[in-house]
């Protein structure tokens, strides 16, 4: 979808005689995130696409182009959260059940796509596989985004694969937080029910635009991009983070885990 708005954004943006910068200024946008949208890297928002609107005179069209909330699947949905991860500056997750797909290892990434229901073919699977590996290469620059993973619990001692698969990945993320790249802290069991109990949670920041939340859970996501509604997760985000156990407590206990898993085979 992206790259067609894009092109129909762009041939409305020329006909109306704007530059991308004399569009930007009219949306309250930036030009860069204008530039972003024509060439189908970034999918716009609900209040982006309004403004656009606006802007160009077009009444309702580039609104109309979005698929409304209840049309798109997880899959969908996550389609343009990956494309953001390519642009966020920081990225705080919380993850309920599972790993992070940004920091799953090959065969935790395998083990936990082959638990689903209704399952795939082998073929999705490996696509899936690999869309999850090269997420995760964005963590190879050493700046940015600045990333936290706040961990449930859950996520570790649920055992989603064989002891070593499971020794393995909670090892990957120990070695990216002892290496300063991510900062990780488990919300322990003790801490009983928690402002983000019912939801997995991405929130992104960006230098050009102002900042998402990606909410999921059972077979529902949703991309949030009202600001009272990021505000709200944001909120959540913070008093759940103020509940966990700090940086190097949290790596002692995931550490002490893996070891776990590993005597268990």
């Amino acid at each position: 979808m992206g790259k067609t708005y894009g092109d129909w954004l762009r041939q409305q943006r020329e006909a109306a005689g704007l530059t991308q910068e004399e569009l930007a200024d009219r949306a309250f946008m930036t030009r860069s995130h204008i530039a972003h949208i024509e060439a189908g890297r970034r999918v716009p928002s609900r209040e982006d696409a309004r403004r656009l609107d606006v802007a160009l005179g077009t009444g309702d069209v580039l609104s109309s182009f979005l698929p409304q909330d209840d049309e798109e699947s997880i899959a969908e949905y996550f389609d343009k959260v990956r494309v953001l991860e390519q642009q966020a500056v920081v990225i705080r997750e919380f993850a309920l059940a599972y790993f992070p797909g940004i920091l799953q290892t090959k065969r935790y990434a395998r083990a936990v796509l082959g638990s689903i229901f209704p399952p795939v073919s082998e073929e999705e699977c490996d696509r899936r596989v690999v869309t999850r590996l090269e997420r995760g290469k964005i963590l190879e620059d050493p700046l940015t985004p600045a990333m936290w993973a706040l961990l449930d619990e859950t996520v570790l001692r649920r055992p989603v694969a064989t002891g070593d698969v499971m020794a393995e990945q909670i090892m990957h993320v120990v070695h990216l937080a002892e290496a300063g790249r991510i900062r990780v802290h488990v919300l322990p069991f003790d801490v009983g029910h928690h402002p983000l109990a019912h939801s997995m949670l991405t929130l992104m920041w960006f230098e050009d635009q102002p900042p998402l939340a990606y909410t999921e859970g059972g077979y529902m996501g949703r991309l949030h991009d009202s600001p009272p509604m990021v505000q709200k997760w944001q909120h959540l985000y913070s008093l759940a983070l103020s509940d966990a156990m700090p940086l190097k407590d949290s790596l002692a206990l995931l550490a002490a885990t893996a070891k776990e898993y590993e005597h268990h085979d």
